[in-house]
C-alpha cells in the first residue's frame, strides 16, 4: 500500500538503457542494414526477372504449338501435333466443344472459355481448375483457314502447360530470400573484418594513449604504415605528444628557474630585515631603502614573467603596418646614453604586427647590444629572401657558438652578461624570440664577416608595400 509502479519511479525495466555501441559495432550494423537493403532490393529484381522470363519462355512454346499444328491441318482436323515441351492441345469449336485433342488432353473440358476476335487472334492466360493451374495461349486461324477448314465455322487452337512450380508456388521467393540473407550475412562477415583491421590501430593508439600520464609524456602512439586517414592520426597524435612534452618541460624548467632566480634577491631581503629587527639602533632608512630596491627587482622580474607567458600563450593582439627602418630611428632616437649607434635602413621595409611588441624587440636588441659593446653598434633593415630582415651587431665580445641558443633561454645570463648588468632578469631575449615567433618569424645569433650578429627575420605583408 502506498507502493509506485517501478515505470512511475524510473525503475525496474522502463530505466534501463541500451548500452553503447563500438564505432565497430555501429559500422558493422550499418553495413548489415544496408547490405541487407541493396540485397532485398536485387532480390525482388530478380523475382520479377525470372518470373517474367518464364512466363515469355512458357507462352512462346504453348503459341509456337497452336501456330504449327493450324499449319498441319488439312480439311479433316489432323491429330494436334505434340512435343515434349507442350502436351495439352485442343480444338474447340463455336459451341465449346472439344473436337479433337492431344492425347493429354482427351476427355477434359475445354482449357479455356476464352475466344479471340477475329482482329486479335492469338491471347494468353492461366486457367485454374482443381487445384491445378495451366498457362495456355489461345489461337484463332484465320477467316481464310475457317473457310477452308470447316466453312467459315469459328473454330480455337488451345494449347497448354501445367504452370511450372516457380511460379505456381512460393519456391523462388523462398529460394532467393534464402540467397538474400546468405549474401548479406557473407558481407556483414567481410565488412566486420575489414572493419576491424582498420580499426585495430586506432584501438592500439587509444591503449597507449591510456597509458600516458603527465608524469611520463615521452611514449608515443604506434604508427601503422600507410598514408590514410588513420595513419595521418596516428602522425598528428604523435606529433600533438611531442609539443605536449615539450610544453610541460619548458614549463618545469621554467619553474625551476624562477624559483633559483628568486631565491636570491628574496634571501637578501629577509636577511636585512632580520638585520634591522635584530639592531633597532641602527637607521631603519637604509633597510627600508635596500628591501624597496629589491621589491623593485621582484617586480621587474615578475613583470617580464607575466610578459613572456602572454607572448607565448596569446595572439600578438592588434595587427598594423609598420615601417621598420622608422621604428627602428625612433628608439634608437630614444636612446641617448651608451655607445654610438649606426643605422643602415632600405626605404619602406614594411611588416604587419603589433607595434609595440615589435618595438619591444628592438628596444631589447638595442640595450644588449649597447651593453657588449666597446664603442659601436651597427642595425640594418634590409628585404631579404621575402623577409624583413633586421641586423644587428656590436663590436664587443661577441657571443660563442655553444652559447647562441642558451642566451635565448629564460633567465640565462652569461658571465659577461652578469658582469655588466648585475641587475638584468635574462628574460629580455627570451620575451623578444617568443614575440617574433609570434609574428611567424624568428631571432637568432648568425655569423658575418664582421662577426656573430643577432638577426631578426620577420615575413613581409603580400602585395606590393603601401
Amino acid at each position: 500500500m502506498g507502493g509506485k509502479d517501478p515505470g512511475e519511479t524510473g525503475e525496474g525495466v522502463g530505466s534501463l538503457r541500451p548500452l553503447p555501441l563500438s564505432v565497430q559495432a555501429r559500422l558493422t550494423l550499418a553495413t548489415a542494414v544496408l547490405s541487407l537493403i541493396v540485397c532485398t532490393a536485387i532480390g525482388i529484381a530478380l523475382d520479377l526477372l525470372i518470373r517474367d522470363r518464364l512466363r515469355q519462355n512458357v507462352f512462346a512454346d504453348t503459341q509456337r504449338a497452336t501456330t504449327e499444328w493450324i499449319g498441319s491441318m488439312t480439311a479433316t482436323p489432323s491429330p494436334p501435333v505434340t512435343t515434349s515441351e507442350v502436351d495439352l492441345l485442343q480444338l474447340v469449336d463455336a459451341r465449346g466443344h472439344v473436337v479433337v485433342a492431344s492425347r493429354a488432353a482427351s476427355g477434359r473440358p475445354p482449357i479455356s472459355t476464352l475466344r479471340p476476335a477475329s482482329d486479335d487472334r492469338i491471347q494468353h492466360g492461366v486457367a485454374c481448375a482443381d487445384g491445378e493451374c495451366v498457362m495456355f495461349t489461345a489461337t484463332r486461324p484465320s477467316p481464310q483457314e475457317e473457310r477452308l477448314l470447316w466453312g467459315g465455322a469459328a473454330h480455337v487452337v488451345y494449347a497448354g502447360l501445367v504452370e511450372p512450380p516457380l511460379l505456381g508456388t512460393r519456391r523462388l521467393e523462398l529460394l532467393l530470400a534464402s540467397g538474400v540473407l546468405a549474401v548479406s550475412a557473407l558481407l556483414t562477415w567481410i565488412a566486420a573484418f575489414l572493419i576491424g583491421r582498420t580499426l585495430r590501430p586506432v584501438e592500439a593508439m587509444r591503449a597507449r594513449m591510456a597509458e600516458i600520464t603527465v608524469t611520463d609524456l615521452s611514449k608515443r602512439v604506434p604508427e601503422p604504415p600507410g598514408d590514410d586517414a588513420v595513419a595521418q592520426l596516428a602522425r598528428t597524435a604523435n606529433k600533438t605528444l611531442g609539443r605536449l612534452e615539450e610544453a610541460v618541460e619548458q614549463q618545469r624548467n621554467f619553474s625551476s628557474m624562477v624559483s633559483h632566480e628568486l631565491r636570491t634577491p628574496l634571501t637578501g631581503l629577509r636577511v636585512r630585515l632580520e638585520e634591522a629587527l635584530t639592531y633597532p639602533d641602527a637607521d631603519p632608512h637604509a633597510a627600508l631603502r635596500d628591501a624597496l630596491s629589491t621589491a623593485d627587482r621582484f617586480q621587474a622580474i615578475i613583470e617580464e614573467m607575466l610578459s613572456l607567458a602572454r607572448v607565448r600563450t596569446a595572439a600578438p593582439g592588434h595587427r598594423e603596418p609598420v615601417r621598420l627602418g622608422t621604428l627602428v630611428r625612433e628608439e634608437v632616437a630614444s636612446r641617448r646614453a651608451g655607445p654610438l649607434i649606426r643605422v643602415d635602413a632600405e626605404e619602406d621595409v614594411e611588416v604587419l604586427g603589433n607595434r609595440v611588441q615589435v618595438g619591444e624587440v628592438l628596444t631589447n636588441l638595442l640595450v644588449n647590444a649597447q651593453r657588449h659593446a666597446r664603442t659601436l653598434v651597427e642595425v640594418r633593415v634590409e628585404r631579404r629572401d621575402g623577409q624583413a630582415v633586421v641586423s644587428v651587431r656590436d663590436d664587443g665580445a661577441g657571443v660563442a657558438p655553444a652559447d647562441r641558443e642558451r642566451v635565448f633561454e629564460p633567465f640565462v645570463r652569461l658571465t659577461e652578461g652578469r658582469r655588466r648588468d648585475p641587475e638584468g632578469s635574462g628574460l629580455g631575449l627570451a620575451i623578444s624570440r617568443a614575440i617574433a615567433r609570434a609574428h611567424q618569424g624568428d631571432l637568432g645569433i648568425e655569423d658575418s664577416p664582421q662577426g656573430p650578429r643577432f638577426v631578426l627575420r620577420l615575413p613581409l605583408p603580400p602585395g606590393p608595400p603601401t
